[in-house]
């Protein structure tokens, strides 16, 4: 007998807003602080210019990542090892268009290994990456505000949705 897969979590959802730049740093800070982010997969939603490189990069640098954090949107992705033997893989799949890509870059290796993943444009992979434990979406707003949905898709993905709620 086989054991049957989780069935999906309803509509887990948060919203906040960041009204600055410190705001979004200060998430991060919290978001890097817990546990279960060490083996996360995380996928950011946004606009171009909503921020989420931005984030990724306070969010890499608050698990203490030094030196230049690049956007991986040209090699798709940019590894990064964090203290403590933390791997962390920055995605941008902006300009990924070809399946193909996917196992050429052994990204199917990477998911299926243990470390921190984070996805720009996640659209662009759908049905080859899986379900994001954590989705952040970063609306921009004509004052600069970016309003933020947090949305868990795993039960992974509510504990940290829970404990950022605390």
């Amino acid at each position: 007998m086989t054991a049957a897969a989780d069935p999906p979590l309803p509509n887990v959802e948060s919203r906040l807003a960041w009204h600055s730049e410190a705001d979004t740093e200060a998430f991060a800070r919290r978001l890097a602080a817990l546990p279960a982010v060490r083996d996360a997969y995380i996928e950011l939603h946004g606009d171009l210019g909503a921020g989420k490189t931005t984030f990724t990069r306070h969010l890499l640098r608050a698990l203490g990542i030094e030196g230049r954090i690049k956007s991986p949107t040209y090699a798709v992705v940019e590894p990064h090892d964090a203290p403590g033997g933390l791997a962390v893989w920055h995605f941008d799949f902006y300009r990924f268009g070809d399946p193909r890509e996917w196992e050429d870059a052994g990204l199917r290796d990477i998911f299926a290994g243990p470390g921190l993943k984070i996805a720009e444009w996640p659209g662009n992979a759908v049905g080859l990456a899986p379900v994001a434990d954590f989705a952040i979406t970063i609306t921009a707003q004509a004052d600069e505000t970016r309003l933020v949905a947090l949305r868990a898709g795993t039960a992974a993905g509510r504990t940290l949705l829970e404990a950022l709620a605390r």
